[in-house]
């Protein structure tokens, strides 16, 4: 079912209200607590080894253990945004979150941690396609690209402070310590979701659930906007508003839906294994745990400055010709990095690079996807596409576990996870965006 076009084209052309900026920076800070709760492990990942005496492959499990949870949450929990709300999920699963990063910090042993970090995951992928669906209908056009860059950056704001302070509990009271501070942080939020975050405006004209006409003239009358004296007629079913995964395999969606899991898939394949795998081969390198933790660090700041300047270059640049852009040159910065791993001088300049550039890949890709699909499905194509892509996250610190213990030397890891990043480049070019 199609949402009010007469209200949405409003919406789209009108300016944005303090209300929307207001619920996009909450989607903002919500990432940025994924991002962190994502990269906890990474960043104790020195620690839990050394305490546990790990192998490359058992480290590989624990850094791969959220990512299947991630997978299963994006393919199974986040969908069911698009039949109650992309609000209540979210509140479903920052509750799993928190009870899930709390028991982390009292685990004693790796299969202990590796069944909680899948809980945590489940929690994180469920929410991360709702927000990014949020942030997209509270846009109007001519910032939603923007708006989506400013969303997804707030994972490597997220990862960069709270590594950051994690760096610093780790080396004071263990790596325990940070699993609470993220615990600690998801409970901060529950109260503020329930009270800040606003449903989809497009879900609620949708779907029309119970009491939608006060819900939404409430959510338009904190935008200054003139209330609707009644729902707009529910028109014929458009396919997927019954089964939203039949949906991406409709009226031509086919070939979209196939290039953008391909792409999701690639760029998360080297994405998980650069942002999980980086701090432990730099130490093995010869660094120490607190650059390494540092290198990881980097990564996210980069990432910081390369979503923002994405979305910048947004409004003036067409997205597949960016995104497409910042796919090549990540190749090029991975490629690179495995040659100077261990030069301090050299390696943090690239490390800041490769943040730039993949973060902001990961943002065309965000910003794509929604175009791609109508509100009765839209957070089903966001969730399917980012579960895909972490089947790619799952196997890549696997991979590179199995890899370490096989021998390979650092330089070659990172020219093999710089290629898929070339195929990614051709499926972008690809998509009809």
């Amino acid at each position: 079912m199609t949402p009010d076009p007469d209200l949405r084209r409003a919406l789209d052309e009108g300016p944005m209200s303090r209300f929307q900026v207001q619920a996009i920076g909450l989607c903002v800070a919500l990432n940025m607590l994924d991002g962190f709760d994502v990269l906890v492990m990474a960043f104790t990942a020195p620690e839990v080894a050394r305490e546990w005496g790990l192998s490359g492959a058992q480290l590989g499990l624990l850094l791969s253990a959220g990512l299947v949870g991630m997978a299963a949450g994006s393919l199974f929990v986040a969908p069911w945004a698009d039949r109650f709300g992309r609000r209540a999920i979210t509140l479903l699963c920052l509750a799993v979150i928190t009870l899930g990063m709390a028991a982390s910090a009292f685990s004693g042993s790796v299969e202990q941690l590796a069944a909680l970090r899948v809980m945590t995951g489940v929690g994180v992928g469920g929410i991360l396609a709702s927000l990014n669906v949020v942030t997209s209908e509270y846009s109007p056009e001519r910032w939603r690209n923007t708006a989506i860059s400013l969303q997804v950056t707030g994972y490597p704001i997220g990862a960069t402070v709270g590594g950051t302070v994690a760096a610093y509990l780790i080396t004071v009271h263990g790596w325990r310590s940070a699993f609470l501070l993220g615990a600690a942080a998801s409970f901060v939020m529950i109260p503020v979701v329930i009270h800040r975050l606003p449903e989809s405006l497009d879900f609620l004209l949708a779907r029309q659930p119970k009491d939608a006409l006060a819900r939404l003239n409430r959510l338009l009358a904190r935008m200054g906007r003139s209330p609707l004296a009644s729902l707009p007629p529910r028109p014929a079913a458009e396919p997927g508003a019954r089964n939203p995964l039949g949906g991406l395999f409709e009226r031509g969606a086919v070939r979209s839906t196939l290039l953008v899991w391909g792409a999701f898939f690639l760029v998360m394949f080297s994405f998980y294994f650069v942002t999980s795998w980086t701090p432990k081969l730099l130490v093995a390198a010869g660094l120490s745990t607190r650059q390494g933790v540092t290198g990881g660090v980097l990564l996210n700041l980069g990432g910081i400055v390369g979503g923002t300047l994405f979305g910048s270059l947004a409004p003036r640049v067409p997205l597949k010709r960016l995104a497409s852009a910042y796919l090549a040159a990540t190749a090029a910065a991975v490629a690179l990095f495995g040659l100077v791993a261990a030069d301090l001088r050299a390696a943090f300049p690239i490390a800041l690079a490769i943040g730039v550039f993949l973060f902001g890949s990961m943002v065309g890709l965000y910003a794509a996807t929604p175009r791609l699909y109508p509100a009765a499905f839209r957070t089903t194509g966001m969730g399917w596409a980012i579960g895909i892509g972490r089947l790619g996250a799952i196997l890549a610190p696997l991979v590179a576990g199995v890899m370490v213990d096989a021998g390979w030397a650092t330089s070659a890891l990172y020219f093999a996870f710089a290629a898929p990043l070339v195929l990614a480049v051709l499926a972008v070019r690809a998509l009809e965006i």
